[in-house]
């Protein structure tokens, strides 16, 4: 199943490398989640064209211009899961992931996430762009970024709003794969597993949410997609064909992220 899915990641680079869902940043990011291993030639290539694009000093300087009311917005999720995935396929000492795991630490909110939201009034981290550094600068080592970060998911209980103690977006609730920059429920656990483990009680309702989630055969299934299949037209169409293994592939984390959690 992985190698089928490997093959079909691991050629065609071409355009932009944050096309969706065919350029390299999302191709290296896929293999890094099959578990290619570091030092794959396939992935290299796709790290150094997504490198390539994030590291440009244009694209840096643009970042540090977007500061609003003492908050940087930037789309800190693509940052953060480069990070991760060009660590795990050994490009550690790469002088480009320090100038990018230096970059997320010097624009983390004050709440413990990051936000792209342009609008003066938004105060609060997004799931969706805190999500990815997370596992960036845990990969990276820079504990305390991560511990704070970690904080603001533990402090929505995973998926929940503080304000009204209700599911803080109802796509949340879903479970999707692969998920590329969206959060939801499995998202989040498997985010606080990689950085400080799921110990803390406010993981509980969450969990509970996604055993109950669990079918009669011990599965998972895909409650929603954000992508196409190869051949499709229009927007968001993928390299590969996830269909035949998403549920697969799904239910190996969901059974992990219960593992790391002590549940059976």
């Amino acid at each position: 199943m992985r190698e089928e899915l490997r093959r079909g990641l691991s050629h065609d680079f071409g355009g932009h490398p944050y096309r969706k869902w065919t350029g390299a940043y999302w191709r290296l990011l896929s293999l890094v989640d099959l578990g290619v291993e570091p030092g794959d030639s396939a992935a290299i290539t796709a790290a150094e064209e997504t490198l390539a694009w994030l590291c440009s000093p244009r694209r840096l300087a643009t970042i540090h211009e977007r500061k609003i009311e003492g908050r940087v917005r930037r789309c800190a999720s693509q940052d953060g899961r480069a990070v991760h995935a060009c660590l795990r396929i050994g490009m550690r000492g790469d002088g480009r992931l320090d100038v990018l795991a230096e970059s997320l630490v010097d624009t983390q909110w004050p709440d413990g996430g990051w936000n792209c939201d342009i609008r003066p009034e938004a105060a609060h981290s997004s799931f969706s762009e805190t999500w990815g550094p997370i596992l960036g600068l845990a990969e990276y080592g820079a504990r305390e970024s991560v511990e704070r970060a970690a904080e603001f998911l533990l402090r929505h209980r995973v998926l929940f709003s503080e304000r009204t103690g209700e599911v803080a977006h109802p796509v949340f609730e879903a479970l999707h794969y692969p998920p590329y920059w969206h959060y939801d429920l499995l998202v989040g656990l498997r985010t606080l597993d990689g950085a400080v483990g799921l110990g803390d009680p406010r993981t509980r309702d969450a969990l509970d949410a996604l055993e109950a989630k669990r079918l009669a055969d011990g599965t998972w299934r895909c409650e929603g997609k954000w992508w196409k299949r190869p051949g499709s037209k229009g927007s968001n169409v993928e390299a590969v064909d996830w269909l035949p293994f998403a549920n697969d592939l799904l239910t190996e984390r969901a059974v992990a992220a219960l593992g790391s959690a002590g549940r059976t």
